[in-house]
């Protein structure tokens, strides 16, 4: 099993700056520099492909908070409303994809009424090509700070509790679940380990979707053709029933009527699949020319994944 640590944090006076916070940052700067040069081999125009890329920040930013506290914690929400206003606190991944979805609706609605359904989609397609790969960097701070426990187990790529802080911090997702009485004596539990679902979905992202995602790009490259809503299938089809299934092994989120919001969210994702599928189909292919020493953001990020 893998040894439990704590993740690093460095303070500088009354800051203190954690490892969760730089990885996720590293991830928006990724993901904004490879839409970029995807927008740019796409021949979108500049001045849109700006304002889109901020608006699916902003607005996913807003949303993974905001969905969270009220889909997660409503509790907390109940007993302090304020806390909708920390965006610094409290995030989720599928409240950062419905956040960014509604702000990609809201401005091709606004600012892409003009264009033609294959541009727009071709929008779209960016966000769809650079989500995985920028999930995949925020997944590791997620493993760092082991921020999604799952059940207890004895799996070999499980996080080991051999560690004091580590069976405190199991023992805590359990009792604010309500399931201490779940737990193992400690004297068993120092042999256990735990389920850690942010790093079991980096592995899945690093090891299934993203290569899917840069095998994708590379046969775009190749061909000088892109098809909007490639990268958008591939990303409902290969990530939304993994996430499902993972979620079955958390420990503290809050059920609806026996699923996470998550899993509630991969279900519609996977019920509104055939339909996107059959609008990408309808739409004419587009041209495809990195601008870049012949070298696009796939080239770049296959190194980095």
């Amino acid at each position: 099993m893998l040894p439990y640590f704590e993740q690093p944090q460095v303070h500088l006076g009354p800051v203190t700056i954690a490892a969760f916070g730089v990885i996720v940052a590293a991830s928006v700067m990724f993901g904004l520099s490879a839409g970029s040069r995807r927008f740019r081999a796409l021949g979108l125009d500049a001045g849109l492909a700006e304002g889109f890329a901020w608006w699916v920040v902003v607005g996913g930013f807003l949303g993974a908070h905001l969905l969270s506290v009220l889909f997660y914690f409503p509790e907390k929400v109940a007993a302090n409303p304020l806390l909708l206003f920390k965006l610094w606190e409290d995030i989720s991944s599928f409240g950062g994809i419905v956040g960014g979805s509604l702000a990609i609706w809201l401005f091709l609605g606004r600012r892409g009424a003009h264009l033609d359904a294959s541009t727009r989609w071709a929008f779209v397609d960016v966000a769809a090509y650079v989500f995985p790969i920028s999930l995949m960097i925020g997944r590791i701070a997620c493993a760092v700070a082991h921020d999604h426990p799952g059940t207890v187990t004895r799996f070999p790529l499980a996080v080991s509790l051999e560690r004091p802080e580590a069976r405190a911090h199991i023992t805590s997702a359990y009792t604010n679940a309500g399931r201490a009485a779940d737990l193992p004596p400690a004297n068993v539990l120092a042999g256990l380990g735990f389920h850690d679902l942010g790093w079991y979905e980096f592995l899945y992202l690093a090891g299934v979707v993203v290569p899917v995602v840069l095998f994708l790009a590379r046969r775009e490259r190749r061909r000088g053709v892109h098809h909007p809503g490639t990268f958008l299938v591939a990303f409902i089809a290969l990530y939304m029933p993994a996430r499902f299934a993972l979620d079955v092994l958390r420990v503290s989120d809050v059920r609806y009527a026996g699923l996470t919001p998550a899993q509630w969210a991969a279900l519609a994702a996977l019920a509104a699949l055939p339909v996107v599928l059959r609008r990408v189909r309808a739409l004419p292919p587009r041209p495809y020319a990195p601008r870049e020493s012949g070298r696009d953001a796939t080239s770049s990020g296959g190194a980095a994944a």
